[in-house]
């Protein structure tokens, strides 16, 4: 080509949940059986969709009108019933016109990042989810700006790494908080938003708040959102239906904007990401036309509560089988449906190994896990997927410095899920002794 086609360091913004799904495909055909504890879709892991929800669907399939164009901010109906439920929690108020449709939070997170300038910064978490930490950096071109999460300390957030990076980078015009959190499945305290805001007020920055996981709780949690902490901060906050009905196919979140009118500068923001939607003319129109009736489904609130319990007692099950193991950092779980492991630091390197015995299964993973630059827990993850087929996501992955990996807990039969997790805790002992 007689010209460069993308921006320099576009090739470096991978997305290693999805990628490490190509090797373990490979894996697969070479007779390796895959535990796919990966990636965080409940379908895929067997999930069953209830029929009275499938019924709600199948009668809004039946009318012409899903079929058509929505409005670009989203179905109006639709719109009434979320500023209803979010008006009633009290906290900051919000008007159909504070909402806006994205086809999924994918789509919502790149026009957030996508309409900064350039030269713009948000302080994400480390670790963060990897669709926002690529997102800031690309739109900034440059490395990503982030506050530290303590496996020392329930993954809560190092709010003096925070200030420190807000008072000395004049950059930074926004914090993103991801609560619950994904990777961690940590749920931040009120006491922590409360300081967050503050920081936010004093320095006269917005805050993300991604909320997709605001009602899968447990533990003994609860989910503090963003509108009833913030006062007069400006704010935004996404949800979505992809984990909470769970529907991730439909491709379908939204974003709640809050305090638009207090600053001008934020107004202009959230008109730019309203612009750039209406050049996609709208969202999917059937998930939103499906969503209050779900929503409000006599049998919605029960099937939801079943779910999360099955998720607290994994995040036990889990939690209790690899907290004693010697040089993990682990925390229970208490929302959405992810733990994150750290190794200490210095206990991983590149001669540590499992045995791999099929030799092209073997001559595969070596070429991945010796090329230049491939972190040490990469390499881990690639090893336990080679051995045993547990197939887990290395945390490095995840803007941070920790090693680890990242595994899910949506595994439904209870005794496979043991048998993972003990398996799991067996070849961490092997590997640091290889």
């Amino acid at each position: 080509m007689r010209n460069e086609l993308v921006n320099p360091g576009a090739g470096e913004l991978t997305y290693e949940i999805r990628n490490i799904v190509n090797v373990a495909e490979k894996l697969q055909a070479y007779g390796v059986k895959i535990n796919w504890e990966n990636i965080g879709d409940p379908i895929a892991k067997g999930e069953e969709v209830p029929l009275w929800m499938k019924e709600v669907v199948a009668r809004e399939v039946m009318n012409d009108d899903t079929y058509g164009y929505c409005h670009t901010r989203g179905v109006l109906e639709t719109r009434q019933y979320i500023c209803e439920m979010t008006n009633r929690r009290g906290g900051a108020q919000i008007t159909t016109d504070d909402i806006i449709f994205f086809n999924g939070l994918g789509d919502a997170i790149a026009k957030v990042y996508g309409n900064l300038k350039p030269e713009t910064r948000v302080l994400t978490p480390s670790p963060t989810y990897t669709t926002h930490s690529t997102g800031e950096m690309a739109h900034a071109n440059a490395a990503s700006v982030h506050y530290r999460l303590q496996p020392e300390n329930n993954w809560y957030p190092d709010l003096v790494d925070l200030r420190n990076h807000v008072k000395y980078n004049p950059a930074i015009a926004g914090i993103l908080v991801i609560n619950p959190d994904n990777p961690t499945g940590m749920v931040y305290p009120e006491r922590v938003l409360l300081e967050i805001v503050d920081i936010a007020r004093e320095f006269g920055l917005f805050i993300i708040a991604d909320e997709v996981y605001n009602n899968i709780v447990y533990n003994g949690q609860k989910t503090v959102p963003i509108s009833a902490v913030i006062g007069d901060v400006p704010a935004l906050a996404m949800r979505g239906i992809s984990k909470e009905f769970p529907w991730p196919g439909s491709r379908c979140g939204w974003i709640e904007f809050y305090n638009t009118g207090k600053n001008a500068r934020f107004k202009k923001y959230v008109n730019a990401i309203l612009n750039s939607k209406m050049n996609e003319v709208c969202s999917t129109t059937l998930p939103q036309k499906a969503l209050p009736a779900i929503f409000s489904h006599p049998e919605y609130r029960g099937y939801l509560e079943e779910r999360i319990r099955r998720y607290e007692k994994m995040s036990n099950i889990a939690y209790d089988c690899l907290k004693d193991v010697p040089g993990l950092q682990v925390n229970r779980t208490n929302g959405a449906f992810y733990m994150a492991v750290a190794f200490q630091d210095g206990l991983l390197n590149h001669r540590q190994a499992l045995p791999i015995e099929n030799p092209e299964v073997k001559n595969l993973v070596d070429s991945l896990v010796t090329a230049p630059g491939v972190a040490p827990d990469k390499r881990f993850v690639y090893h336990l997927l080679a051995n045993c087929g547990i197939c887990v996501v290395p945390l490095s992955s995840f803007s941070t410095t920790l090693q680890g990996f990242r595994v899910t807990l949506l595994e439904r039969s209870e005794d496979e899920f043991r048998r993972i997790f003990e398996t799991l805790k067996g070849k961490i002992d092997e590997y640091l002794r290889s």
